[in-house]
């Protein structure tokens, strides 16, 4: 087992690792996500849709069709409508018709209307790209994060429910790299975790995994090369749509917080970061101010806020920041944190030799 096909979907872009651990060779990409290539994709699109396929990040395509919905019939598939909203009946008040995946399927292949597929693995511009590394399109594994806040039962806040899920987790095994899922293994609430599953297993790979990008992004940044290893220190991933920061202290996660990017500023990221080194973070406190939500596990002290690594493709948020900053590079690439983070947990998972991220 060697070769390893990973990939970080985000809302911004996606990264893509090929890496080869008998040869310790490796090529990379960064190139813009599906989410937005598949909004522009219906946007292209004219006249009435039918859209079919599962679970995949919202934003921009959820933008797109209630917007078409407005003046031209939209049809989706109770799979596929579940990008907009987890409540079908939330859709159909956009105006969308909402059918069963079956109906759908036979209305698309009508061609009546213009088909739209959602899904966050397109295995045919996967392919194209890998190709384009000069390799096969064959792996011995591949893995795949994304951001999933989870299906919640009825009346629970999906941050709130979120944090609860990776809270739970890390209580019993506080480290990070341990919430990696086989396709068999993903929890039935999250539910686009399982639709990436489902998507790379279309792919030509012996395995497929699935993590959630958050987690994906604490474990790679804590392999920069930067990263201390006689003492706690904080990484700090501030992603296109989404913000995170961890203590870690040895190989545990001693507590995190979350935000989306765009309602987070240098100040408040800073506070964040102290109240995390303090032991002062507030779960209620960060969900009721519009933050995802923390975790606190233990306290590491303010010594831990002498090494920040901050990685993502907006880190320039903290530019000119009064606390320490290292501009982190795991495997030499600010973007390829996530996908670091994938490779890590792969390689444990397998038992296989340390690899050097530099």
């Amino acid at each position: 087992m060697s070769r390893f096909l990973c990939v970080d979907i985000g809302a911004g872009t996606m990264d893509v690792l090929w890496f080869d651990t008998e040869a310790v060779h490796h090529y990379k990409a960064v190139v813009v996500s599906p989410v937005r290539t598949i909004a522009e994709r219906a946007a292209r699109l004219p006249g009435d849709l039918i859209v079919t396929g599962c679970e995949m990040g919202g934003g921009p395509v959820t933008d797109v069709l209630r917007q078409r919905a407005e003046t031209n019939e939209v049809i989706a598939s109770l799979s596929a409508a579940a990008t907009l909203h987890h409540d079908p009946e939330k859709v159909r008040s956009w105006g969308i018709t909402v059918v069963d995946d079956a109906e759908a399927e036979k209305l698309g292949k009508r061609k009546r209307q213009a088909h739209l597929v959602l899904q966050d693995v397109e295995a045919d511009r996967l392919e194209r790209i890998v190709e384009g590394f000069g390799v096969p399109f064959d792996f011995d594994a591949v893995a795949v994060c994304v951001q999933d806040h989870g299906v919640p039962p009825p009346g629970v806040s999906h941050l709130d429910f979120r944090h609860r899920v990776y809270r739970e987790r890390m209580d019993a095994r506080p480290q990070p790299h341990v919430l990696l899922f086989s396709s068999g293994e993903v929890p039935a609430f999250l539910n686009r975790l399982r639709s990436v599953a489902a998507g790379a297993l279309k792919l030509p790979a012996r395995e497929a995994f699935v993590m959630d990008s958050g987690m994906a992004a604490i474990v790679g940044a804590a392999l920069d090369a930067n990263a201390p290893q006689d003492r706690p220190f904080v990484v700090l991933d501030v992603a296109t749509s989404h913000t995170v920061c961890a203590a870690v202290a040895g190989n545990e996660l001693a507590g995190m917080a979350e935000y989306h990017t765009k309602d987070i500023t240098r100040e408040r990221l800073e506070g964040l970061l102290e109240g995390l080194a303090a032991g002062r973070l507030e779960h209620r406190r960060v969900l009721d101010e519009g933050g995802h939500g923390a975790y606190l596990r233990k306290t590491v002290g303010p010594e831990a806020l002498k090494t920040i690594i901050a990685t993502g493709p907006k880190r320039r948020l903290v530019i000119g920041s009064r606390l320490p900053m290292i501009w982190g590079a795991p495997l030499g690439d600010n973007m390829m944190t996530g996908c670091v983070g994938l490779l890590e947990a792969l390689r444990r998972r397998k038992g296989l030799d340390p690899i050097l991220y530099v």
